[in-house]
């Protein structure tokens, strides 16, 4: 590649997502990571693609919304363009219903026939057996916006189609890039903004997750105190995560792993005798206002931030590499101001 429009820090879901968008518009771009395609927590294996609950709406929620709605034509372009799955699946969750809160499903039932504009629903059904969440309710909330990918397959998928349009992702930034660069490099990149600040700009969480010999492969996610089971399109199921705001190995798995497979195997009996294939853990960004990071670089002129997905981060990818594209590449600033890195600093 003789010129390069856009350079990109980063070869996570972020820095693939909006790599891809500028690259399908003909943008010339080269992604830049030492540690190669999902080396951090973007080459995880959990994937929940779960929305916030459709009550108090923001334009956080609402952003999201249709980052979920886009999913699916957005990754089925990116497969089409790799030949390669992302693993995406809108199959939809389970949640039990805890004793007692049946009228607030019900009321958010409402508020989502509304706010999710007809596209997808959420309802209290009747308990099921076979792969579902004990419920002490006899019931289940049931949605039809959820959706699941494989991370790491995701980011292969991403990469492969930016090779595909003639990207480069290279380790290193040789020759040095003179215009339009964006920065998403993860926690390290929080770290690194708080430095150059006067308070914490966001921080890393260290999550951990375990793979399991289960096919699940058409049955909805699952949701059960505060435990993501997400069955993948590759005949896996994954469990996570933990949270863990202190760490001294970012990568280490320990016995938390252990709890996980444990509370797993009691909330969902399908589980009691999965094999284990393996364990998996990584640093997931948070931004201090828990909402992505997007805009202008506030310590590079000329450059932008894309950061702090945390949880929520490949839901949100789609929306977030669009967004950013229109504005780089057509100046176009539709970012909500709740996501502009003046927020979080």
């Amino acid at each position: 590649m003789a010129t390069v429009d856009l350079e990109v820090r980063g070869a996570g879901v972020f820095g693939l997502s909006i790599a891809w968008e500028c690259a399908r518009r003909g943008a010339k771009v080269r992604v830049v990571d030492p540690g190669g395609v999902g080396a951090g927590a973007s080459g995880g294996i959990v994937g929940a693609l779960a929305p916030h609950v459709p009550e108090q709406w923001n334009p956080k929620k609402a952003f999201q919304l249709e980052s979920l709605l886009l999913a699916g034509g957005w990754w089925q372009a990116v497969e089409a363009a790799s030949g390669l799955s992302s693993g995406y699946g809108r199959t939809g969750r389970l949640q039990p219903l805890i004793e007692g809160g049946e009228a607030l499903a019900m009321a958010r039932a409402e508020s989502a026939a509304t706010l999710w504009q007809g596209r997808a629903v959420w309802e209290v059904v009747e308990a099921t057996t076979g792969f579902a969440p004990l419920t002490p309710a006899g019931k289940l909330i049931r949605d039809t916006l959820s959706a699941r990918l494989h991370p790491a397959q995701a980011c292969a998928a991403l990469a492969a189609a930016i090779r595909a349009r003639g990207g480069q992702i290279v380790p290193t930034a040789e020759p040095p890039h003179r215009g339009p660069v964006v920065w998403a490099t993860g926690w390290q990149g929080l770290e690194a903004l708080t430095r150059q600040h006067s308070r914490m700009v966001g921080a890393g969480i260290k999550g951990q997750a375990v793979l399991l010999d289960f096919d699940a492969r058409d049955q909805p996610q699952l949701f059960v105190d505060g435990l993501h089971v997400i069955p993948h399109a590759d005949g896996t199921t994954a469990i996570g995560s933990t949270t863990e705001r202190e760490f001294d190995d970012p990568t280490g798995t320990d016995a938390q792993c252990d709890a996980l497979l444990a509370k797993a195997r009691a909330r969902v009996p399908a589980l009691a005798e999965a094999r284990e294939l393996r364990r998996w853990a990584g640093v997931r960004p948070r931004a201090r206002t828990r909402a992505p990071m997007l805009g202008a670089h506030p310590f590079r002129p000329g450059h932008f931030i894309a950061n702090g997905g945390f949880k929520i981060g490949f839901g949100m990818a789609p929306l977030c590499a669009e967004t950013l594209a229109d504005l780089i590449l057509d100046g176009q600033d539709a970012i909500p101001d709740a996501f502009r890195p003046e927020a979080s600093l």
